[in-house]
C-alpha cells in the first residue's frame, strides 16, 4: 500500500449533489456501539435527513428495533448510496459487493483511503468519496455547521474573534 495519493476525488459542489440525489444509504459495519462514529452517524442521519437507512453487519441482527442485514446483498431494496466502516483491507470486497447490488456511490468514511477501491467503483460506474465524513458533510450542506465553514473545504473547530 502506497502512502501517494493519486487519485482525486468529487468536489464539494460534487459531494453536495451526491448528497442530494442520494434517497437510499447502506450503513456497511454499523454498530450497536455508542462510540463508535458508525453508530453516531446512523442517528445523525435518521433524525435529521429523510433518507431510508439501511444498516449491514454480519455479527448482529438489530440496532435499537432497525433491522441489521448480514451483506449488501441481504437488503429490501438497492442502496444509493454505501456508507463503508469497515478495515483498509475489507474495502475490496465490500465494493465488489456495492457493485453487485447496483449500487451508485461509494463512500469510504474519515480514514479509509483505497485507490484501487476507488478506481474499481469507478470503472464501474459508481461515484466515489474517500476519506470524509458523511455526517460531517450533510450538515455542512444542510446548515448544521456554522456558515464560515460552509463549502470552504475547512472544517475547523477555532473560534475566530467577531464571529
Amino acid at each position: 500500500m502506497s502512502d501517494t495519493r493519486t487519485w482525486v476525488g468529487p468536489t464539494a459542489a460534487q459531494r453536495r449533489t451526491i448528497l442530494t440525489e442520494t434517497r437510499t444509504i447502506a450503513i456497511v459495519g454499523a454498530s450497536k456501539n455508542p462510540a463508535r462514529a458508525s453508530y453516531f452517524v446512523n442517528k445523525y442521519l435518521s433524525s435529521t435527513s429523510d433518507y431510508t437507512i439501511w444498516l449491514v453487519n454480519p455479527t448482529i441482527d438489530e440496532i435499537e428495533g432497525a433491522t441489521v442485514y448480514p451483506t449488501l446483498a441481504d437488503l429490501p431494496g438497492t442502496p444509493d448510496l454505501v456508507d463503508v466502516f469497515r478495515r483498509h483491507d475489507d474495502l475490496p470486497q465490500v465494493a465488489e459487493e456495492a457493485i453487485a447490488v447496483g449500487a451508485r456511490t461509494l463512500w469510504l468514511q474519515l480514514g479509509l483511503w483505497h485507490e484501487e477501491v476507488a478506481r474499481r467503483a469507478e470503472d464501474a460506474g459508481l461515484r466515489v468519496v474517500m476519506d470524509r465524513c458523511i455526517k460531517i458533510e450533510h450538515a455542512r450542506f444542510h446548515g448544521g455547521l456554522h456558515l464560515a465553514g460552509f463549502d470552504t473545504g475547512v472544517i475547523d473547530s477555532r473560534r475566530r474573534s467577531g464571529l
